[in-house]
């Protein structure tokens, strides 16, 4: 890694890097004559321009063949009318609760001591982004990571936007504010003319939504050739993104907070299930468009979650994404061992878009009843869509009028997926093993 120190700092640096024994060393200086000299034991062996280095200075550029995939057109002929919409909606959150993508990591990442020396923020409860002290001061770094690949299959520059927009949603919703974006961008071939679509794309989309939320890349890395015989993986743009939060006092979590609290969706519900958890999985749709995105929509809201965050006026907040409003609301219930009464608020809506869509620009949030003018003033004067639907309750779960058990029966579906599906592998081989 290289930094760049304030003059009259370095012993600071030094210093931060002795404390974690890590070698750290001195090996220049910026100077403003343009020119890039090197050194070889004291003695100059190169002087460059260093504007030959750079894009648009003498730095080569490559101009691929770029192709338009083939299976883009069996993504635009998709028609939402071909799948029946469902009538028992507690069905597919079982399904779905237990899905590999959207359940509890916890077995995986509770094998190892995920807490050491990380300067975790006073409260254990969950927020959308790892919130880090940034010690000595009561500052917090915001930190998060998001890609889905199957929207960025569907569509390269839309997918890679929601990828940066997903990790900016999460750091807002936790309190903090955007600052920067590094990335991991994981492709195939990149001599194929339908991979470098997919490529070309994705940056384009990355960098529309990196200017908007005026979060520059920093670095990354790009990873190619990443496909076997079956052919290359889903473009996956990586977005790694930090925010800051002036005070871990202001970290807003995703967990319900107190029994009668109301349950509002931010942002306008869509008629629309393409490319989510709920199609490809319970339907085996492969080929389908990517939700609803608007980036100016995203920002709007994004803006607007800041301020219902700094006026206290919500108790919790999370976005909805993979899995929809229904795994979101299941989310927020499981970390406060909290349920919820809800329906939906609107009619006109396919049951299964509204609960398990992953149109994107929502956000679930609880609050007091006592701020819900305050609450609702807020987003009027923001113009932004809002809807109560229904209320935290002391633990039971009640969708659309109908029981659905206590949240801790769910909770032990969700925690233990990954860890039964695992254990089933294991008995398999020992079985065939005998």
């Amino acid at each position: 890694m290289l930094m760049v120190v304030h003059k009259g700092q370095e012993q600071k640096v030094i210093d931060v890097f002795e404390k974690w024994d890590l070698p750290c060393s001195h090996i220049g200086e910026v100077t403003n004559d343009g020119l890039l000299n090197f050194y070889m034991h004291g003695e100059l062996e190169a002087v460059l321009p260093a504007e030959e280095l750079v894009l648009g200075g003498g730095a080569p550029q490559y101009n691929r063949e770029v192709k338009r995939p083939a299976y883009l057109d069996k993504v635009e002929a998709f028609n939402a009318d071909s799948i029946k919409d469902i009538t028992d909606v507690k069905s597919i959150a079982e399904k779905l609760i237990s899905n590999t993508n959207i359940a509890s990591k916890k077995w995986i990442y509770e094998q190892y001591d995920s807490m050491v020396g990380t300067g975790s923020s006073s409260t254990n409860a969950p927020s959308d982004a790892a919130i880090v002290i940034a010690k000595p001061t009561n500052k917090g770094l915001a930190l998060t990571t998001d890609c889905n690949s199957r929207y960025v299959f569907a569509d390269p520059y839309k997918g890679a936007m929601i990828a940066v927009a997903e990790a900016a949603r999460n750091i807002v919703c936790s309190g903090g504010e955007p600052l920067g974006v590094t990335n991991c961008l994981n492709f195939g071939n990149p001599y194929d003319p339908e991979v470098y679509y997919q490529f070309s794309n994705a940056i384009k989309g990355m960098g529309d939504a990196c200017r908007k939320f005026d979060t520059p890349v920093t670095g990354g890395n790009v990873s190619f050739y990443n496909q076997s015989p079956d052919g290359p993986v889903y473009p996956t743009p990586t977005i790694g993104m930090v925010g800051v939060l002036e005070s871990v006092n202001n970290k807003m979590t995703l967990n319900f907070k107190n029994e009668g609290d109301i349950i509002y969706v931010v942002g306008k519900s869509k008629n629309d299930i393409n490319s989510s958890e709920y199609l490809h999985k319970i339907h085996g749709v492969e080929h389908s468009p990517c939700p609803h995105f608007d980036l100016e929509e995203e920002f709007t809201l994004q803006q607007s979650i800041s301020k219902l965050i700094k006026s206290k006026a919500i108790q919790s907040a999370h976005d909805v994404s993979e899995g929809g409003l229904l795994i979101t609301l299941m989310e927020s219930a499981f970390s406060a061992a909290k349920g919820f009464d809800v329906k939906a608020s609107d009619a006109t809506i396919r049951k299964d878009a509204y609960w398990y869509g992953e149109a994107q620009s929502r956000v679930v949030v609880s609050v007091l009843e006592k701020d819900k003018a305050a609450f609702e003033k807020i987003l009027t004067d923001e113009s932004v869509n809002f809807a109560a639907i229904g209320k935290v309750t002391a633990s039971k779960i009640t969708v659309e009028d109908e029981a659905w058990g206590n949240v801790e029966e769910w909770k032990t579906k969700y925690d233990h997926a990954i860890a039964d599906i695992l254990k089933g592998h294991e008995n398999e081989e020992a079985m065939s093993a005998l």
